[in-house]
């Protein structure tokens, strides 16, 4: 019994360690963008040997995957939690854009980083894509219309690129507005 128990132990350690150094890559990705990222940048971030990352992430696109496999889960989670709480799922959304320019900045900043990254590593891509299709979810509560869903994740993509960009706040009512408008809903 003592076996298996400390199997699960070790198991358990080893899966927290790998969620410190997914955490510790997002931190590195937020405060010094993609190019910082390296096996050493995210052991020192983690507080952990180089080899820790090395043995729970083979290659540097294992990290960056998981690193933007986090981000996306963890809007995906926001989003779920907004709707189920009552709120509509594009004002859920908006609230989410807006909030790019304001606390969740950093992290928005590496998500759209990582996400941008895709296009040159198809690693990425297939997490990257999950957003988008987590966005045309949204789009799909309120038509079927193909062009007005992908109207929408456009919609959306241009203007989480907007808040990051410009030094203006958006509101939540503004991107709410704009969301509406790309299903053809205002």
């Amino acid at each position: 019994m003592s076996q298996w128990h400390d199997t699960d132990g070790r198991r358990a350690r080893g899966e927290r360690k790998r969620a410190e150094i997914i955490a510790a890559a997002l931190r590195v990705v937020e405060r010094d963008g993609v190019a910082g990222v390296t096996h050493r940048t995210v052991a020192r971030e983690a507080a952990v040997s180089p080899s820790a990352t090395n043995y729970h992430f083979a290659t540097l696109d294992d990290l960056l995957v998981a690193a933007l496999t986090e981000a996306v889960r963890d809007y995906a989670d926001q989003l779920e939690a907004l709707v189920d709480s009552g709120c509509d799922a594009i004002d859920g959304l908006a609230a989410l854009t807006a909030d790019a320019g304001g606390s969740g900045r950093g992290r928005a900043l590496a998500e759209r980083e990582l996400t941008l990254l895709a296009a040159r590593r198809p690693a990425l891509r297939p997490v990257a894509r999950h957003w988008r299709e987590t966005v045309a979810g949204v789009a799909r509560r309120h038509t079927h219309d193909q062009v007005r869903i992908q109207a929408m994740v456009a919609a959306a993509d241009g203007v989480c690129a907007r808040v990051l960009l410009d030094d203006e706040k958006v509101t939540a009512a503004e991107v709410r507005a704009v969301l509406r408008s790309a299903l053809g809903l205002d």
